[in-house]
């Protein structure tokens, strides 16, 4: 009756990928909630985006992915902070323009190894059935490290998040708290390439954070909650991936997608409620 449970747990390969989408989906769930607050998402998209020919370099030369991923994640989130110092160029304009320029790179590198095209499909679109020992450690160690800071300056991030001005006045260095979210989100984003790939990355950070926020008012619960259900949407979508012979890093994201949905529908459904048990019927008037 709980082969379906059983069976994939047999392979060893699977075991890994479980553990990876339980580790990736827990930080990026985290870490997302301040993406979600800030108001981050187009820039992690960019970062996202950008990280891609450093990848794609690292790969050609056969070194680490990561240390290729992390270093132009660093310099795009640097450079990103640096031109939205500019009064003639805003914040979004400056992320556009990173954004565009990396991924375009990213694009020029892989039309000038097609034979490796195939290999590197998998960066773009995810190949979390492939991870080694060495791929969980790492996002472990670097996943662990970046959630763990986040957390520790989780009231001063906050504090920026929600009211950017009194942070200002407060003297915190707000820009210094900004690059630094940026950074912690880039490590993040690279340690999940191998899961759920470049595209889809960022959904990782966005979707559980947001299905937390419509169920929960605290930060702390909606921090606490948004890890849950990216770690939960790692494992559903990886048994149904498995069950239906499909690519793992999509049903990752659907599964991530259907919880929102769900999480919607309730919101809306209890908010239905709430305002029927406020308004007073004829009778009671």
């Amino acid at each position: 009756m709980l082969d379906w449970l059983t069976d994939p747990l047999s392979f060893r390969f699977m075991r890994l990928a479980l553990a990876e989408a339980v580790i990736v989906g827990a930080v990026a769930g985290l870490l997302g909630t301040f993406v979600v607050l800030r108001g981050l998402a187009f820039v992690g998209d960019a970062i996202a985006h950008a990280v891609f020919p450093g990848v794609v370099i690292a790969f050609l030369a056969k070194v680490s992915i990561f240390l290729g991923g992390a270093a132009f994640g660093l310099l795009t989130a640097a450079a990103i902070s640096g031109l939205s110092l500019t009064r003639r160029i805003r914040e979004d304009t400056a992320i556009g323009v990173v954004f565009a320029g990396a991924f375009a790179l990213g694009v020029v590198l892989i039309s000038s190894s097609p034979g490796y095209t195939r290999d590197l499909t998998s960066l773009l679109f995810g190949d979390v059935l492939a991870v080694t020992d060495t791929d969980i450690y790492l996002s472990a160690i670097v996943g662990g490290a970046a959630a763990a800071v986040a957390l520790w300056l989780r009231r001063a991030l906050l504090l920026v998040a929600f009211d950017r001005e009194m942070a200002l006045a407060l003297g915190l260095p707000v820009f210094w708290l900004e690059t630094g979210l940026l950074l912690l989100v880039t490590l993040a984003i690279v340690v999940a390439l191998r899961t759920v790939g470049n595209v889809l990355v960022l959904a990782m950070f966005v979707t559980p954070a947001a299905t937390a926020r419509l169920l929960v008012e605290d930060v702390g619960w909606m921090m606490a909650l948004s890890a849950a259900i990216g770690a939960a949407a790692g494992v559903v979508g990886l048994y149904a991936s498995w069950h239906t012979d499909l690519a793992a890093g999509g049903m990752i994201v659907l599964t991530a997608t259907c919880f929102f949905a769900a999480a919607l529908l309730f919101a809306a459904l209890r908010g239905r409620f709430w305002r029927r048990a406020a308004t007073p019927t004829a009778e009671a008037a």
